[in-house]
């Protein structure tokens, strides 16, 4: 399978990705979850939020996927894999990526306070040479509203 077959199925690998956000909000850490596909169309590699349980910001969902991979694959190299995210990378992540030289990455929600474009010129450093495809929006209505209610819920928690 191509990268344009895959992509194709965008939304089937978003739904995969919503499921580990989900596995996140259980362990009340932000629902974000990530899953990354390879050329052939298998999911290689799943990863949730874990930041709050492991103390730390290296523990995103993006990252989690992305040494899954690697262990899985046996290189560092992930070419001509995806990465699917509930919510637009951070410019962490957006690098991790771009390292692990993967084909591209689709996302749901954008993240106006964290998204790695929110710094323009790091965006262009990191994109100017078309590294990397993004598709912006899958499913961001599902992803936007797990968001949502999670951060309702955390405020109404210390409001009372």
């Amino acid at each position: 399978m191509s990268s344009p077959d895959i992509r194709q199925h965008d939304t089937t690998y978003m739904r995969a990705a919503l499921k580990q956000a989900e596995r996140a909000a259980q362990l009340d850490e932000v629902p974000v979850g990530a899953v990354i596909v390879d050329a052939t169309g298998a999911i290689i590699a799943r990863g949730y939020n874990l930041t709050e349980k492991r103390s730390t910001q290296c523990a995103h969902a993006e990252m989690q996927a992305l040494v899954k991979a690697g262990k899985k694959l046996g290189d560092w190299r992930l070419l001509g894999c995806w990465i699917y995210v509930t919510l637009q990378p951070c410019a962490m992540c957006m690098q991790a990526i771009v390292l692990h030289r993967l084909a591209g990455v689709v996302y749901g929600a954008s993240s106006p306070l964290f998204g790695f474009d929110l710094d323009k010129e790091v965006a262009d450093r990191l994109y100017k040479k078309d590294v990397i495809c993004i598709v912006a929006g899958v499913m961001q209505e599902e992803a936007s509203m797990l968001l949502k209610k999670f951060f309702k819920a955390k405020r109404l928690t210390h409001v009372t």
